[in-house]
């Protein structure tokens, strides 16, 4: 299915929760809500307790979307008209005052948590399911689970109306000419998002085979470790065929672009993945490592979806292999191997177009609130 428009009638004051917990993948994800709601019409309020991320992140054309300070809403309610619904982003706790403010609300919010990006077959379980507050504040309301996927039984991915056509119209040449980096024919570009832990001398020495031993230009996010990639470059003796580049912060448009610019993206977390995902370009995903070893059964319950179909292929079980080791779950002084070029960048092309029979998060979501509401539900319990 294809993004739905929102009925007018359906417009509505939204208010959404953010904590930023690890290097801004939070209020990313929270940003992209945010404007793609503002894009729809709704009036939308972000309250984090760190927006400084988005003096980079948002560009010009942003929605406006109205930003308020965590610690100004902990002692009394965000003042103006009182939200119709209420996002609160990864079980972040919104304040009490808020809390107990909606109780004594004549027509509570419709209360969501809008949960991590899993793949794992709770999620499918848990999606849409109601979670009644006995204690606390917020005493008597009802809270909606809802939990993003890659399946029909979830509220489905981010994905605003309009960014395969702006894909589509996207001059790469030019684009690459406005960062100070020139087109050249035949070089390969990868960009870079990792987390420290990542295996990069491996991925090194992967990449001369994987683009046949045609120039790569290494894009590093600002986030990286620049200085240890470059140590690593020439410690392997790859200065002569790789070059890398520090890219500065990329407000959420020019990183798309990055993505959509560049042959292979290494992305992390749950931002970037589901945009590495709609650039339809080859992508290694690299999850949060817990302790407990929870980001292995996370990431095969993931590989599950994405390589499902394949199992006949002989590039499949190299994309297995390298989404493993890129995670730390193979013997770190293994080698790394990736799937050809042409393969793989077909295979990116076919899970984009798989994900797009989807109805997008956004659109779930207003269909969520809207039933909700019409139920008399809000955020008390239902009957």
């Amino acid at each position: 299915m294809t993004n739905a428009a929102v009925p007018r009638q359906a417009l509505a004051r939204w208010d959404i929760y953010c904590r930023v917990i690890d290097n801004f993948g939070d209020i990313g994800v929270c940003w992209r809500l945010c404007q793609d709601l503002a894009a729809r019409g709704h009036s939308v309020r972000l309250v984090t307790d760190d927006a400084s991320a988005l003096a980079w992140m948002r560009t010009p054309e942003a929605h406006p979307v109205d930003v308020w300070a965590w610690t100004a809403s902990e002692a009394a309610a965000l003042p103006g008209l009182a939200a119709d619904v209420v996002v609160e982003a990864f079980g972040c706790d919104p304040p009490a005052a808020q809390v107990a403010a909606w109780r004594q609300a004549a027509q509570p919010p419709v209360w969501l948590n809008l949960e991590y990006l899993s793949a794992e077959p709770y999620v499918e379980r848990s999606h849409g399911l109601p979670s009644p507050q006995f204690t606390g504040p917020g005493q008597g309301l009802t809270k909606w689970f809802f939990y993003p996927g890659f399946t029909e039984g979830t509220g489905g991915l981010l994905r605003e109306p309009k960014v395969l056509r702006r894909q589509q119209r996207f001059d790469a040449p030019a684009w690459w000419a406005k960062m100070g980096l020139p087109w050249q024919p035949g070089l390969r570009s990868v960009s870079l998002f990792c987390y420290p832990q990542a295996p990069l001398p491996a991925l090194l020495a992967a990449l001369p085979a994987w683009s046949e031993q045609a120039p790569v230009r290494l894009l590093s996010t600002a986030s990286v470790d620049a200085t240890r990639l470059e140590d690593a470059v020439r410690a392997l003796g790859l200065a002569q065929h790789i070059q890398v580049v520090r890219l500065p912060w990329l407000s959420h448009a020019d990183y798309d672009h990055l993505l959509w610019a560049c042959d292979l993206n290494l992305v992390r977390g749950e931002d970037s993945l589901v945009r590495a995902q709609w650039a339809g370009r080859p992508f290694l995903w690299q999850l949060y490592a817990q302790d407990d070893g929870a980001h292995g059964p996370k990431l095969d319950a993931f590989m599950r979806h994405h390589l499902a179909g394949t199992e006949d292929s002989a590039w499949a079980p190299q994309l297995r292999q390298a989404l493993r080791h890129w995670n730390g779950l193979t013997p770190r002084d293994s080698a790394l191997t990736l799937p050809p070029a042409a393969d793989w960048q077909a295979h990116a092309l076919a899970w984009r177009q798989h994900l797009c029979q989807q109805t997008d998060l956004c659109t779930q979501l207003v269909a969520f609130v809207q039933q909700k509401a019409s139920q008399g539900a809000g955020g008390r319990p239902s009957a």
